[in-house]
């Protein structure tokens, strides 16, 4: 079984990573919301989901989802997105 730690919390830090530490005993597997995204696009030829995994990534991943959008103009020519 997963558990997508990062989508998660507890009443404090030391009480969320507890928790973590309680599952991972019970045989759970500590992932986070992005490897569970990737998991699912699994392949990157798949066309029909590419744009809107590039979406949340770009949004929604930091400093990963700037590199993305960086080495998507530089491979693609594009011009760099405002925002």
């Amino acid at each position: 079984m997963y558990v997508v730690t990062d989508t998660s919390g507890g009443t404090s830090v030391d009480a969320h990573e507890r928790s973590v530490q309680r599952m991972v005993q019970a045989g759970a597997v500590p992932v986070t919301w992005q490897q569970v995204l990737l998991e699912y696009q699994r392949d990157w030829s798949r066309k029909d989901t590419y744009d809107e995994v590039m979406d949340l990534v770009r949004e929604h991943s930091g400093a990963y989802g700037i590199g993305v959008d960086y080495a998507y103009t530089m491979v693609h020519k594009a011009r760099q997105r405002q925002g």
